[in-house]
């Protein structure tokens, strides 16, 4: 998804003022129908401690859902803190593409961001990417390598980036009744990609959501994950200011959202190589939103 500021706009110092709030962020279906991985119960910490992640079993990658009285339940950050050691950080990057993008695509516009990705194999980044369906349908090649690599996980930012909320910056607006088949055409879409580390997650686009999007996409039994730090990578041109931003903002348990899209995030990467070190240098461990999860909701 494109990351879309909260209600309140973070004003960084020397950060790109970001106008352009309605415009859409792309980055990193068929109709099929497709079922998410069955929800597992979070677990506390792992079984296997002294074991390489290569070497323990695989297990089925932690969920909330289905929350109770029939609404999805949403994950924000997780309880972890200074006192108890446990400096863990998931970041995690949204690549949206929304129905008019294919076209402008085709005409030479980048909505992946392959160098990215290359940062953070290089970095060894556990990372999430939330994608959405049209960008899977549009970089395959790129949603299956990166949906095969056991550095990352790849969760549901809905088919085509359309608002499961009136009035999210401008974003059409899915039908109540659509959305539910929406998040399942994107699976779909990963699942024709030939994506396997599929976890059921799901962000909305813009961050946007109530309770009827709550109960509509309920029956899909995904967590919906959204973030307790705004990156400002969006539109940004200033990529040491981003960097600064996140820094400022994260604690432990905290989730950030960023893009994987170079026209409409094109310093994520620089700001990327600078946070990684500077997260590490003061004692976080970098992990995947499932690993977060495990701790619980703070």
């Amino acid at each position: 998804m494109i990351v879309y500021f909260p209600s309140v706009i973070i004003i960084v110092r020397r950060l790109a003022a970001v106008t352009a709030l309605g415009a859409v962020l792309a980055g990193c279906g068929s109709g099929a129908s497709f079922t998410p991985p069955s929800p597992g119960k979070a677990a506390a910490a792992s079984p296997h401690p002294g074991k390489p992640p290569e070497q323990r079993p695989k297990q089925a990658p932690p969920t909330l859902a289905p929350g109770p009285g029939g609404v999805t339940p949403v994950f924000e950050r997780a309880a972890t803190s200074t006192a108890t050691g446990d400096m863990t950080v998931a970041l995690t990057f949204d690549a949206d593409m929304t129905a008019d993008q294919g076209p402008r695509a085709a005409d030479g516009e980048h909505f992946d961001n392959p160098g990215l990705i290359a940062s953070l194999r290089e970095l060894k980044v556990p990372s999430t990417v939330f994608m959405t369906g049209r960008w899977a349908e549009q970089y395959p090649d790129q949603a299956r390598a990166i949906g095969n690599d056991p550095l990352f996980e790849t969760a549901n930012h809905s088919y085509s980036h359309y608002a499961f909320k009136a009035s999210c910056y401008g974003l059409p607006t899915v039908a109540r009744s659509e959305m539910r088949a929406d998040v399942d055409r994107a699976f779909a879409a990963f699942s024709k990609a030939g994506v396997r580390n599929t976890v059921p997650y799901f962000r909305f686009p813009g961050g946007c959501y109530d309770d009827a999007a709550l109960r509509a996409i309920a029956p899909a039994q995904v967590t919906a994950v959204q973030w307790d730090v705004v990156s400002g990578d969006a539109f940004a041109t200033d990529a040491d200011a981003v960097a600064e931003q996140v820094l400022a903002g994260v604690k432990p348990g905290s989730l950030v959202v960023m893009h994987c899209t170079r026209s409409a995030a094109p310093v994520t990467e620089q700001a990327v190589r600078r946070i990684v070190p500077e997260l590490r240098k003061r004692g976080y461990r970098l992990v995947k939103v499932s690993e977060l999860m495990r701790r619980g909701r703070a």
